[in-house]
């Protein structure tokens, strides 16, 4: 005799299957079509690129100076800001004849006032296209307490307020435009991993970001933030970092010194020397091909995380309860002495 239970408890057991297999594919089926749909629309890119004129700040090296060269090259009409003389001459070199440099102080209220003062009388009554924000400072900080309050204030002066500075500057001509502005933050505007002056000025890039994009929507102006993982340039060079790591340690007071430990400072820089060099992706253009994507697209993403850390560690990360992130970032933390 065969058992009727057993049989109808296969026959469900089978279509549960089916039913979850169905609904595995129709939800496949969907996330093909949404990021094919997406995919699609920001292929579209925006015309008469020789009409429009683009300011890009920090073009001396790095990020900056890769995007200015690129647009260049796609026809756009740059205006690259330069910290040095030095900078603006190379970079001219590189480029058309299309390419302006103007030099700029994003920390000098007078610097960004001139230079802002030139791109009015560049762009005229077309406007200003697009402005990126991306000259920024780094350093290596330690523990907060190993801080000053002018620590603090130079990051905040060039990462954050110089952003402001310089955005405000140009703002109207970006509204005759209806252009866009691109802000460069970091994905530690999301989480702060250690360096606190320079996580406080990303977070900052984040908030003025969101209320900018918020403000000039109805203008028809958009805002966008690019947000990278952890690159190598100039700023993330391990004995760069070591130097000024020691500096902090070398102004200590005794006091906190013997907290962590005569040896602690030798330990941190083993790994700055050990991992950083390792970890950093040396692909400058997955951040230079967000910047140069927020500028042409028709459609342009909200937000870009450049960088596969970015995508697949520190975005997700964020979004954990705080006793996750903190378990696995103070996980590979060296400990202070005092604290063993």
């Amino acid at each position: 005799m065969v058992d009727m239970r057993i049989v109808c408890f296969d026959l469900k057991e089978s279509i549960q299957r089916v039913d979850s297999f169905e609904m595995f594919l129709y939800i496949l089926g969907l996330l093909v079509i949404f990021y094919g749909y997406r995919w699609f629309k920001e292929l579209k890119q925006v015309p008469n690129k020789s009409e429009k004129h683009v300011y890009i700040t920090g073009c001396d090296t790095g990020f900056g100076n890769l995007l200015a060269k690129h647009l260049d090259e796609k026809g756009f009409c740059v205006i690259a800001g330069c910290y040095t003389e030095k900078g603006e001459i190379e970079l001219k070199k590189a480029c058309s004849a299309r390419l302006i440099t103007v030099q700029l102080d994003v920390s000098d209220n007078d610097s960004i006032k001139k230079a802002a003062g030139i791109i009015k009388n560049t762009v005229g009554e077309k406007g200003l296209w697009a402005v990126v924000n991306n000259a920024g400072i780094s350093q290596p900080s330690g523990p907060t307490e190993w801080m000053v309050l002018d620590d603090f204030k130079k990051m905040l002066n060039v990462n954050l307020l110089g952003v402001i500075a310089v955005t405000l500057s140009v703002l109207p001509f970006i509204k005759k435009a209806k252009g866009r502005v691109v802000n460069i933050s970091s994905v530690v505007g999301r989480i702060c991993v250690n360096s606190a002056p320079y996580s406080i000025s990303k977070h900052g890039v984040e908030a003025f970001n969101d209320c900018l994009r918020l403000n000039m929507a109805p203008f028809g102006v958009k805002v966008l933030c690019i947000e990278p993982g952890f690159f190598k340039t100039s700023m993330s060079d391990p004995s760069f970092l070591q130097h000024n790591l020691q500096k902090f340690w070398d102004r200590l007071p005794e006091d906190v010194r013997n907290d962590y430990g005569s040896d602690y400072i030798d330990k941190v820089k083993a790994v700055f020397a050990k991992r950083i060099g390792k970890s950093l992706d040396q692909d400058l253009w997955k951040v230079v091909s967000c910047m140069a994507h927020a500028v042409s697209a028709v459609h342009p993403r909200t937000r870009y995380s450049a960088g596969w850390d970015a995508k697949f560690f520190w975005l997700p990360l964020s979004y954990m309860p705080s006793f996750i992130t903190d378990a696995i970032l103070l996980k590979n933390t060296i400990k202070p002495k005092a604290c063993i």
